[in-house]
């Protein structure tokens, strides 16, 4: 008796759904991601929620299922997107088993890969320009952003200092110089990096950054390297 074939009918091909028919659980971060962008472009005070539907592919309707206001959709966008990465921070330096020099320096450099090389740069910017009429909101992101990640790079000073490392300083004072280059180096990427020939060789700003810093800090100078 010959071998009977069954040939299987090829599967259809699965069509990829319009946005507003994908499962609920993607919207709200589908919307995030769109607030972002628009956030980081216009402004806080000239975004609209139009707008940001739009860029989701959602209706404006749909947005306020979600978040009641701009207010809340901006809380949201820092608190999906910015928040995470310093509890990343927090984790490295938890678990970090090196010299307090070598954790600041990766610190520096990681926070400008996850924020410094991505949209989220444009967030400093944006409350630095619009703070003053926003007051409830750069309270915010004062308490969310600001604080924990100064928080954070005073415990990797403090560990310094105790380790013999640091010299002696004002802990609150240094946290702001350590992070000023790097908010500056944010709000050049969306201002005048636009419109200047010489550009800005980030590498080699980092570099200068955390060596002159560190040797300023540093109990032995000589010895950073």
């Amino acid at each position: 008796m010959p071998d009977v074939v069954i040939k299987s009918k090829p599967k259809p091909k699965r069509k990829r759904l319009p946005r507003w028919q994908r499962r609920k659980e993607a919207r709200p971060a589908e919307i995030v991601a769109a607030a972002l962008d628009v956030f980081v472009e216009r402004g806080f005070a000239a975004t609209r929620l139009e707008e940001v539907a739009r860029r989701a592919g959602v209706t404006k309707g749909t947005v306020y299922l979600y978040f009641d206001s701009k207010d809340a959709l901006f809380k949201a966008v820092v608190r999906e997107t910015i928040v995470p990465i310093f509890a990343r921070g927090e984790q490295m330096v938890a678990e970090y088993q090196g010299s307090a020099a070598s954790l600041l320096s990766a610190l520096v450099r990681k926070w400008w890969e996850l924020i410094g090389e991505t949209n989220l740069s444009g967030i400093p910017k944006l409350m630095m320009a619009e703070a003053g009429n926003f007051p409830v909101l750069a309270r915010f992101y004062y308490d969310e952003v600001i604080s924990r990640g100064h928080r954070l790079m005073a415990s990797v000073l403090e560990r310094g200092i105790e380790s013999g490392e640091f010299r002696r300083l004002d802990v609150t004072v240094t946290v702001k110089l350590a992070m000023a280059p790097l908010v500056h180096a944010a709000n050049w990427r969306h201002s005048f990096a636009l419109c200047t020939p010489e550009g800005l060789d980030i590498t080699k700003y980092l570099d200068h950054h955390i060596e002159i810093f560190l040797r300023g800090i540093a109990q032995h100078p000589d010895r950073i390297g």
